[in-house]
């Protein structure tokens, strides 16, 4: 199998935590890192919350909208 190490690594997910874990104890994050974290969080999630919003709004107007 060519993606036998992928495979084990999803159905072994406390295992591949602790991996993650011991990788990441030395890593300490700089003073902007947090800040460019959140930017980039905001950039992801606001136009997908948007869509969805926007999806939601578009059914509701189907449904009660046209008829007024």
């Amino acid at each position: 199998m060519f993606l036998n190490k992928k495979v084990k690594r999803v159905l072994d997910v406390e295992k591949a935590e602790e991996d993650f874990e011991e990788r990441m104890e030395d890593v300490e994050l700089e003073k902007r890192d947090r800040p460019a974290m959140i930017i980039a969080a905001f950039i992801v999630f606001v136009p997908a919350l948007l869509l969805v919003i926007g999806f939601f709004v578009f059914v509701i107007w189907l449904f009660f909208g046209r008829f007024v």
